[in-house]
């Protein structure tokens, strides 16, 4: 076996063991993170829920402790006394009014006036057709016990409006002792549906495990434990709560095992958080159902993709780790073994390297020699290209220099004369303006010898008026013998480009000379020239009023030796755009046939 075989059975090895490894990590580790995130789900129910109950018995305690306040109030009340002493029409009369003014303003279910023997001589309701004036309430024991201990709360289901309901009576006093007993009757139904909107099961249990309140009406009177037979018949009796069967609360304690809490099956809603929280100032307590499952549900998801992501990202680093450590051993053996074949490769290398290298030094001399060779070309056919518009102005700067000299011969002959009359005044004149047409003569010689000039391919700021005035002066001679309208803006002498002089004129007189060219023989001909300074760039623009392109020429009008004129040999537009590409500025064009040309020259602005 050789070592390549034996290298590839160990890689193999490593990454069944491997493999195996994360296998049982990741299941152990989203087991362990489910079950962390059902407690830490738990933990949030309950303290959930212990802030709900907390609200719920304290809406539940402020409820009794309004209508136990108003009882004692009630107990006290001069009226009330009276009309326990003194049961006659008018009392009877201004009480019942006063009690249906009380219980419309406490909300209360019913109030009414009890005397000695039990009877009701009072009542909130004694308007209703269910009134409790004349009924004897010896049966209740909250009679009993208010008259024997002073107070008493009972709760228990109405005889008259089966409505269940928690009596709340107090013995009333007068100064002969003992008068009667005022009731307060508390419907609990607002509480309730203010539970139901919660969200959470509620209900409140007496000490026997008997649902009084709760917000799903259907448990009301379930036991949460069964209640034997016998005590059945002596609740049944006492009609507490009527014919109720007291039968038990369908809830099935859930296997869910947190410690701490205490979970249960309700039907059609599932699992549910069971916490139980006492009632101040009653026996009673108060039980909350929170709902549980989608929450238990969600934090064991929520950890175990959590712990997925952990542990899988930490198995697949591991992994990447694994096989780059394989990688390297096999690289490392590959070099090892590739070292010997490289070392004796390296000498046959260095010869053919040596030479390759000659050759390459060869080609990249001749290819420095081309392109010096091309950039003189494109100098010369510049030149050229200057030198053959110079020529085309040649003949109009000819008339343009006959007339200052005749003129100077003219102004030299009246100059003789005048001196020799011994006028020496017209004599200067003529000799100043002698001198003036010299400037203008050496003027157009200068730009004439400036523009034939080979230009340096030099870049920097450049006067835009300087060149729009020395472009004029050669193309201007032949716009007049045109009878060319000419329209020049004015320009300040401090807008700069970043240019050639020489080749920028270069380019203006070869637009200029298209443009007579192109109107040469039309009735009325214009040109116009417009200079714009926008955010760091100028733009030149020549526009005439001539013909237009065609628009199969507008596609390579700027290709070398395309041309629309006879004689032309299609140079003068290439080399325009080579030069103003070469400034780092570019030459547009646009044409309508019939309405003339518009060349744009974009060039950067100088500071």
């Amino acid at each position: 076996m050789d070592a390549a075989e034996q290298r590839r059975r160990r890689r193999r090895l490593e990454w069944l063991v491997f493999v195996g490894l994360a296998l049982v990590s990741l299941l152990a580790s989203t087991w362990l993170a489910a079950s962390y995130g059902v407690r830490q789900a738990a933990e949030g129910l309950r303290s959930q829920a212990i802030g709900s109950a907390t609200l719920d018995v304290a809406v539940l305690r402020s409820e009794l402790d309004k209508q136990r306040t108003l009882a004692f109030v009630l107990s006290r009340d001069p009226d009330v006394i009276a009309t326990l002493g003194t049961p006659d029409a008018a009392h009877l009369a201004a009480m019942n009014t006063k009690l249906e003014a009380l219980n419309a303003g406490t909300r209360s279910a019913v109030i009414y006036l009890i005397d000695k023997s039990a009877t009701a001589i009072a009542s909130s309701n004694w308007q209703a057709p269910t009134s409790f004036v004349g009924t004897n309430y010896l049966f209740r024991p909250y009679f009993t016990v208010a008259v024997s201990e002073g107070q008493a709360d009972h709760f228990a289901l109405g005889t008259v409006s089966q409505r269940p309901g928690l009596y709340v009576a107090r013995r009333v006093e007068g100064p002969a002792g003992f008068l009667g007993v005022i009731v307060l009757k508390v419907e609990f139904f607002n509480v309730e549906a203010d539970w139901h909107q919660s969200g959470a099961d509620v209900y409140v249990t007496d000490p026997r495990g008997i649902v009084l309140l709760t917000s799903v009406p259907e448990w009301r009177f379930l036991t949460q434990t069964p209640i034997p037979d016998e005590d059945k018949k002596k609740i049944r009796a006492s009609l507490q709560f009527g014919d109720v069967p007291l039968a038990l609360m369908p809830l099935r304690r859930s296997e869910q095992a947190i410690p701490g809490t205490d979970f249960v099956t309700v039907p059609r809603s599932g699992l549910h958080l069971a916490s139980e929280f006492d009632v101040p100032t009653t026996d009673w307590r108060l039980h909350l159902l929170e709902p549980a499952g989608e929450a238990l549900s969600a934090g064991a998801t929520t950890m175990r993709a959590s712990a997925f992501g952990l542990v899988g990202s930490a198995l697949v680093l591991l992994g990447i780790l694994l096989l780059r450590r394989q990688r390297a051993i096999e690289r490392t053996a590959a070099l090892t073994e590739a070292q010997a074949e490289l070392e004796r490769r390296v000498a046959e290398r260095t010869q053919d390297l040596r030479l390759s290298n000659a050759r390459l030094s060869a080609e990249i001399d001749e290819r420095r020699k081309v392109e010096a060779k091309l950039q003189v070309a494109r100098d010369e056919l510049a030149q050229a290209n200057r030198l053959a518009v110079l020529g085309q102005v040649t003949a109009g700067l000819a008339h343009e220099v006959n007339q200052p000299v005749a003129a100077i011969r003219s102004f030299a002959d009246n100059a003789i004369t005048f001196l020799d009359r011994s006028e020496p005044s017209p004599a200067r004149k003529n000799m100043a303006t002698i001198a003036g047409l010299t400037e203008k003569i050496a003027d157009i010689i200068a730009q004439l010898r400036r523009f034939s000039r080979k230009a340096t391919g030099d870049v920097g700021p450049v006067s835009v008026r300087e060149v729009l005035d020395g472009a004029l002066l050669l193309v201007g001679i032949r716009a007049r013998r045109q009878n060319a309208v000419m329209t020049v803006p004015e320009v300040a002498d401090t807008l700069q480009v970043m240019a050639n002089r020489v080749r920028l004129e270069q380019v203006l007189v070869n637009l200029l000379q298209n443009a007579l060219e192109a109107l040469e023989g039309r009735a009325y001909q214009a040109i116009a020239i417009d200079v714009a300074d926008d955010t760091g760039l100028v733009r030149l623009t020549v526009s005439d009023n001539g013909p237009g392109i065609a628009p199969e020429v507008m596609t390579n009008l700027f290709t070398p030796f395309v041309t629309t004129k006879p004689r032309g040999v299609g140079l003068g537009l290439a080399i325009s755009r080579d030069i103003v590409e070469e400034f780092g500025g570019h030459l547009e064009v646009t044409s309508e046939p019939a309405k003339g040309c518009r060349f744009v020259i974009t060039l950067r602005g100088a500071a």
